[in-house]
């Protein structure tokens, strides 16, 4: 039996929960988000205010999708009641962001400004000149934005110039000075 999908989800107030065919409707203060589900590999019930997930079988895809389905609905339920954030930080010399409007511009070393711009159900928010926090209700949503907003100029070894997660280590190498002083 799943660890994790054996355990029941429970639902703050004000989120509402329906099972529709073979999708799974989430309702709350923030919005509402849809996720089907696999309704012949795993069960879907509502039981006193808790959301359990059986599975039908014990082949290795039911296996599988049971502690899958009960991750996606938790995360669906915390995403309608709380929200997610993920937030990144730049770092280099004249590498800075702004917001105009609904889009980023981001100074990061090119020759040009790179522009970007959130898609919808995702909001973007700068602190500064140097963070910026992406906000959203649907997880893989805001995980995709971030890391996007990354993939635009990763953090390089030697100096740790660029954007990362905020609180992301950056493992520095020593460089061609640094290799000659160990010998």
């Amino acid at each position: 039996m799943s660890r994790i999908g054996k355990l029941p989800v429970a639902l703050p107030s004000g989120v509402d929960v329906r099972v529709e065919g073979g999708e799974v409707l989430v309702k709350g203060p923030k919005g509402e988000l849809r996720q089907r589900i696999l309704s012949d590999v795993v069960e879907v019930r509502l039981a006193d205010g808790k959301v359990m997930v059986d599975r039908k079988g014990e082949a290795k895809q039911h296996r599988s999708a049971h502690g899958l389905t009960r991750t996606l609905i938790a995360n669906m339920v915390e995403g309608v009641s709380r929200g997610f954030r993920k937030s990144l930080e730049i770092s280099g010399v004249g590498y800075r962001v702004a917001k105009s409007g609904e889009r980023l511009n981001l100074s990061l070393g090119f020759s040009h400004p790179v522009a970007f711009t959130a898609p919808k159900g995702v909001a973007l928010t700068v602190e500064g000149q140097t963070k910026i926090h992406v906000d959203g209700i649907d997880k893989q949503a805001v995980g995709q934005v971030a890391a996007d907003i990354r993939r635009l100029r990763k953090p390089e070894p030697y100096k740790g110039k660029g954007i990362r997660y905020e609180g992301e280590r950056i493992r520095k190498k020593l460089g061609k000075a640094g290799k000659a002083a160990k010998k």
